[in-house]
């Protein structure tokens, strides 16, 4: 079901429920948010603030590309709107916003809230309400952005948690959860990309305008979310190979262990093939060859030796040794 919400607002209040074109007249800045509308109230507004056609083919082909576009009234944006849910959906909603002159149309679907954010705007920035409709639009803009940071935190935790899985946990499931979350920072990087293509837009084609100060900020926060991607990036990359390590430790560890007992127990398999244990007599197995109690001598001397041996080198019953930087001796 569509919502409609109309804010008109100068900079002495805001006004909330109602609002025309006409009230541009008037000193008011216009915004109508709209959630879900269908195409008669789109046509409606296209009649009422006379933007492109080209803008509402966007909106109804529901385009995810990011871009702005220029018109002769008014300007037609595409922004991004990014939702982590879970390591395996990174969900992106359009969000498109209609400037023109006095006037902005945002047009999204109801998994964004843009009214309380716009609120909160108009709330703590007075600056927004003395400024051109232009503030209200690059505000908004950076609010988007902003949740991008939130995402990063996100994903910086599912980063910390594989890797200490893939040191101390290793297994197919840590590896297919490694390759689920690089695809989705390969994704994130390609939104920040055409995100911070979008501000660099506004930043040097409209670089004349008073309020784009409230936008030029946020291209260096763009550029710092990329770096940080892509130092998430690197960090997967080793951490693959701290997989591949931890793995052939562990198989190293399994196979000493076998070699261990394979080597205690080749000279007791050779001592008891040897002596082929003739002496004892199926039908009367209380009574023991003479030489039992002399074989059962030599077979625990063997293993105790070897055994000892062993523990000699460290390559069994071994503890960790804990290094102690210069620091912590005093």
């Amino acid at each position: 079901m569509m919502q409609k919400t109309i804010m008109r607002y100068n900079e002495s209040n805001v006004i909330e429920g109602n609002g025309s074109k006409e009230d541009i007249k008037d000193g008011y800045n216009i915004w109508i948010d709209l959630i879900d509308p269908d195409s008669s109230e789109i046509s409606n507004l296209e009649n009422t603030f006379g933007f492109d056609h080209k803008s509402v083919e966007k909106i109804e082909q529901k385009t995810k590309k990011p871009r702005v576009m220029t018109f002769k009234n008014h300007r037609f944006t595409v922004f991004l709107s990014l939702k982590f849910n879970s390591i395996k959906h990174l969900e992106a909603i359009p969000i498109y916003f209609l400037v023109g002159n006095g006037w902005l149309i945002t047009i999204h679907s109801k998994d964004v809230d843009l009214v309380t954010k716009g609120r909160i705007i108009f709330s703590e920035g007075e600056k927004v309400l003395e400024s051109s409709i232009d503030a209200l639009y690059y505000s908004i803009l950076t609010f988007m952005v902003d949740t991008y940071e939130q995402i990063l935190t996100a994903i910086e935790l599912e980063v910390v948690t594989v890797e200490r899985n893939a040191q101390h946990k290793p297994s197919k499931n840590v590896l297919n959860y490694l390759d689920l979350l690089s695809k989705q920072i390969i994704l994130l990087r390609r939104h920040f990309w055409n995100a911070r293509n979008v501000i660099n837009y506004h930043t040097y084609m409209e670089e004349d305008k008073d309020d784009i100060k409230f936008l030029k900020i946020v291209y260096d926060d763009i550029n710092q979310l990329i770096e940080m991607v892509q130092s998430y990036q690197d960090t997967i990359n080793s951490t693959r190979e701290t997989f591949s390590n931890s793995v052939a430790l562990q198989t190293n560890n399994v196979m000493r262990v076998l070699t261990i007992f394979s080597t205690i127990a080749l000279p007791i398999s050779l001592l008891i093939g040897m002596l082929g244990l003739e002496g004892f007599d199926l039908n009367n197995l209380t009574v023991l060859p003479k030489y039992f109690s002399l074989l059962i001598i030599i077979m625990l001397a063997i293993a105790g030796i070897s055994l000892l041996i062993f523990w000699k080198k460290q390559w069994i019953f071994s503890k960790e040794k804990i290094v102690i930087g210069d620091n912590d001796t005093n």
